[in-house]
Order: C-alpha cells, then structure tokens, then sequence
C-alpha cells in the first residue's frame, strides 16, 4: 500500500481522532515538519492547517476597509522583488466553499506574490449564511475597485489589476471577469481587469448541496461563468489538479474552450496528479509546482529575463474529457 493510500485509509477510518490529535493536542511549530500538503489530507482542521502555513510568514504590510458598508477588509503585500516601474496587482480570493474563509488564514498566499514582484491583496468577503448569491461576488468587486483607486499608493499600477482565486474564490474571479453586470456597479468592465487567474474553480457546476448559498433555482444560470463568456473577457489563466477529486478538471477545460472560441485569450495549465489544494500548497512551496508560479509570473508580466517559458501544458486528464 503506497503512502498515500494509507493516509486515505487511516483519514476514512479515524478521521474524528486524528482531528482531536491534531488540532487540540499539536501546536503548529511541532507538526510543521510534516508539511502542509499531510496536514490539508488527513487533519481536517482548518485552524491548524492554516497556523502551519503561516508559520513564519510576517504580517501583512497594510490594511483597508474596502467596504465599510459591510465592514470588510483586506491586506495588502507589498513587492519584495525588484520591479522596474509600478508592479502588476493581483487580488486574491479564497475558497472555502462559499461558507467559510478569512484573509488572516491566507497570510502565506500574500506573501508569497509579493515575494514574486507583484502587490498582492488578500480581501475578505461575506460568506454564507452572511450572504448569499450575488452578495459575495458584489464585496469582491467592491475589493477589485479598491484596488484600482489605491495601487499606486502601494507601488502598484492600476491598469494592471489581475483577479485571482483558488476553488469558490476561482468561481467570483471568473463571474466578474465574465459577467459585465458585476464590475458595472464601479463603473468598470471585465477589460479594466488585466486578467483571470482561476486555481482548481468551478465554472460549470452543480448547485445541489448549495442551495443554501446560491437561491432559487431561478438564479443558477446566472452563477455559472461559463453562461456569459461573449469576447468582451480579459485575458484567463486556468490551473488545475489532475487529480482533483472536489472540482472536476473538465471545468476549466471547458472554461477555456468558451473562451478561445469567443475570441479571447485562455492559457491551461495542469498540473500532473495533483489534487485539489495542490496549487495552495504551491504558494505556499514553489518547489512542489515551479511550472505553477512561472506560469503565474509570466502572465502577470513579471518573468525575469533569460528565466525560460512556463512549463507546458500537459495532457488533459480523462477527466477532463468530458462531462455528463
């Protein structure tokens, strides 16, 4: 039995104890040492898993309330690379399935942009019950916004805006880079936007089991970015887990087919038998994905001289070859 089976097995089993071992009887400096990609499969603790990837990691460089309406907040991660000029912006969105999340657990994803050359804004945005759909993806655009009047006071530059997010983050990156309706309420365009960085999102999903976070029925079509791709989207790069076993692969695939037949620009990039948190878990260690942040410094524009072309793509996973 290979290593990670048994983990598997040892998860499925004794899921409960190992919980309580890990986040009552451990302390963060203690299990570091067995890595955040052990830690995401088998703890099931957020608290712990986040305190071990940000172990070490220093604070924020500043903070903002982007939407005091709601009280929100985000950080911001100022370049620690050399830039020639302002530098590219990228605002991050964490997942946590539309019900969960805070910008302090995700200190490791800022810093690790910013370590790249780039300002890296980390913003919070209501969760479910909190909110439901559109509320989350109207407090993501009100952070995009903030970013664009602010840049330049951090060293960054405002025409160079780009949107991330890992798994539901991903979902409100592609929305608002799709769907115009979004950024109109700042009097923006999906084209004000720079680009799309979508680390394993869901684009073409299902709502059953989220009902609770996307409404009636009636409003389903409009959660699906893939329904409003018509050539007028920025630039998209997609990043994907072969091995994602939470977000079916094939959704990026189909994503990016949407829009290179509008017209538009989507790179694909895979990662060869990676699970869903596998782009995480690169922020957190380039080495696990050098191709990953290569890909994401070429696209934001920061890829050194002489560094070389991101990795390339590689072949698509049966997964991804279609969906029912």
């Amino acid at each position: 039995m290979t290593l990670r089976r048994a983990f598997a097995h040892v998860r499925r089993r004794f899921r409960r104890p190992f919980r309580r071992l890990f986040c009552d009887g451990l302390r963060p400096r203690i299990v570091a040492i067995a890595g955040l990609p052990l830690l995401l499969g088998i703890a099931g603790c957020q608290s712990l898993t986040f305190g071990v990837a940000n172990f070490g990691v220093a604070e924020a460089d500043a903070h903002a309330i982007h939407d005091p309406g709601h009280g929100l907040a985000l950080d911001v991660y100022r370049p620690e690379a050399r830039t020639v000029g302002p530098a590219p912006v990228i605002v991050f969105l964490y997942g946590g399935s539309w019900r969960r999340g805070d910008r302090a657990s995700y200190r490791f994803v800022g810093r690790q942009l910013a370590r790249q050359g780039v300002v890296a804004i980390v913003a919070d945005y209501r969760t479910a019950p909190r909110a439901v759909f559109p509320g989350f993806v109207e407090d993501a655009t009100s952070a995009v916004a903030w970013a664009r009047r602010h840049a330049a006071e951090h060293g960054g530059d405002p025409a160079r805006v780009f949107l991330a997010g890992h798994s539901a983050g991903a979902q409100i990156a592609a929305l608002i880079g799709t769907d115009a309706r979004h950024l109109a309420a700042h009097g923006l365009t999906p084209r004000d936007l720079a680009g799309v960085i979508g680390l394993s999102g869901p684009y073409d999903f299902g709502i059953e089991g989220y009902e609770d976070v996307f409404g009636p029925p009636a409003q389903w079509p409009r959660t699906q970015p893939v329904n409003f791709v018509d050539g007028d989207e920025p630039p998209f790069l997609l990043i994907h887990g072969t091995a994602d076993t939470v977000v079916e692969p094939v959704d990026s695939r189909i994503l990016a087919d949407r829009l290179r037949a509008a017209g538009g620009r989507a790179e694909l990039l895979w990662l060869p038998e990676a699970g869903h948190l596998a782009p995480l878990a690169a922020l957190r260690d380039p080495d696990r994905q050098p191709g990953m942040i290569r890909a994401i410094r070429a696209f934001v524009g920061v890829a050194d001289a002489g560094e070389g072309e991101p990795d390339q793509p590689v072949p698509e996973p049966p997964a991804a070859l279609g969906k029912d």
